[in-house]
């Protein structure tokens, strides 16, 4: 069996090196030159836990790297991975789905081979059954469940833990038609994962399940920082605690239960304005989703408002930024909220210095030289006026009395509670921690 994988981003670079390292002969597409070049030299463009470790596994076995589209001519699976970016008004843009779709139809004109396509992009309901299926039957001239199949998959990986949730997913969902090319599916994903449970269901429903997914988590997020928000203001009140204990009810589980500066990242951001802006094209009004969304954008709007406070003006003041990738064990900031708070203080005219032991490199291609980075946690401290603590680096809890002796003024805004058990000499405020 070969196996193709079009789009080699951050789902598609995990399954193909996944894939490749468990031996099955594998082909990563993708248009980007330089970024095959560099993956065909064992190196990610991104950071991800143990990525590099696995693609580099999978090189030493049946792995290719190209930008040749040609090549899925002669694979029997071809995973569509490539972004689904948002429009200005929420939407998704399907133009590079489109682009490689139409590619893949080109190439099954004339093409003996029974292949099934397997759509792994995140795309709203209706996308497999409206855009996609037109454009591959119209240009291989085939017909869709006869002469190759076509399959909702929709992923569900977490940066920082992608290659183990490639390798252990809670579960397959596979959309589409009852065929032999579903059996067919279902045969090899009950082989690759025999201790995971395959739902079959159709297409529009395979779509659903990865925004409702993603939405659920969200609102895990806005909710407990919207007790986050209740407990500042209940003296010695600890939002810890409250989530901890909840968490261990069965019906709630602990995960996405952290409160902090609102969600961020490649995924929930979208998913959730996409979801919402398509609910609203149905006639549904989503108003659980858009009070979710807004609390969210107010959880950056509190913090700003406390620097303010603190600071009395936050014009000329230098400001310390202690995290810039949207979560910890990544270098990822898109959607970040520190980016997005970054963004703001500098419209207010706040000289800001930042931190972050993976993301400067990606910070630095949004802000250039508007902001300072320092590659040490005391050097960003120093004559710092105010610190914001955004991401949970595990070095971060290393920071004690010595370590922000040389701070301006020793104010610190503690989004995660990292020194919440520490005595900090400094005016300290950790977000969900009543005073």
């Amino acid at each position: 069996m070969k196996i193709a994988i079009i789009g080699l981003g951050f789902v598609g670079l995990s399954l193909t090196s996944v894939l490749a390292a468990k031996g099955y002969e594998t082909i990563g597409i993708d248009i980007d030159i330089k970024k095959c070049k560099e993956i065909s030299a064992g190196n990610p463009p991104f950071f991800e836990p143990k990525l590099e470790k696995t693609l580099r596994e999978g090189l030493k076995k049946k792995l290719t790297i190209s930008n040749d589209f040609s090549l899925v001519r002669n694979c029997d699976f071809i995973f569509v991975a490539v972004g689904t970016p948002q429009k200005s008004n929420g939407a998704i843009d399907l133009s590079m789905i489109r682009k490689s779709i139409t590619k893949i139809s080109k190439s099954m004109y004339k093409n003996k081979k029974d292949q099934i396509i397997f759509i792994k992009s995140t795309v709203t309901p209706g996308t497999m059954k409206n855009v996609i299926l037109p454009i591959l039957e119209k240009n291989s001239k085939k017909k869709a469940g006869k002469e190759f199949g076509l399959i909702s998959n929709p992923e569900f990986l977490q940066e920082t833990s992608a290659i183990k949730d490639t390798k252990f997913p809670h579960a397959v969902v596979l959309g589409g038609y009852n065929t032999k090319y579903m059996k067919k599916a279902k045969h090899f994903f009950s082989k690759l994962h025999p201790n995971t449970a395959i739902i079959i269901t159709n297409h529009q429903t395979a779509e659903m399940v990865k925004y409702a997914n993603n939405s659920f988590l969200a609102t895990k997020i806005s909710f407990i920082n919207q007790l986050s928000n209740i407990c500042q203001n209940i003296p010695e009140a600890n939002i810890d605690d409250i989530s901890k204990t909840i968490g261990l009810d069965q019906r709630i589980g602990k995960l996405f239960l952290n409160a902090g500066p609102g969600y961020g990242g490649s995924c929930l951001p979208k998913d959730m304005k996409a979801l919402i802006n398509f609910a609203n094209d149905i006639g549904v009004k989503p108003s659980l989703l858009n009070a979710v969304e807004e609390i969210n954008t107010k959880q950056l709007e509190q913090i700003i408002k406390l620097v303010e406070k603190k600071l009395k003006g936050i014009s000329s003041k230098r400001i310390t930024i202690m995290g810039t990738a949207f979560k910890p064990n990544t270098d990822d900031v898109r959607d970040s909220i520190s980016i997005e708070l970054i963004k703001k203080l500098l419209k207010m005219k706040a000289n800001i210095t930042i931190y972050d032991p993976k993301a400067i490199d990606n910070t630095k291609k949004i802000f250039d030289k508007k902001i300072t980075y320092e590659d040490s946690m005391i050097r960003a401290l120093e004559n710092s006026q105010c610190a914001i603590f955004m991401t949970y680096w595990k070095e971060f809890e290393k920071i004690n009395n010595k370590s922000i002796r040389l701070m301006k003024r020793k104010l610190i805004i503690d989004c995660r509670r990292i020194f919440s058990k520490k005595n900090m000499n400094a005016e300290y405020f950790a977000l969900g921690i009543g005073k």
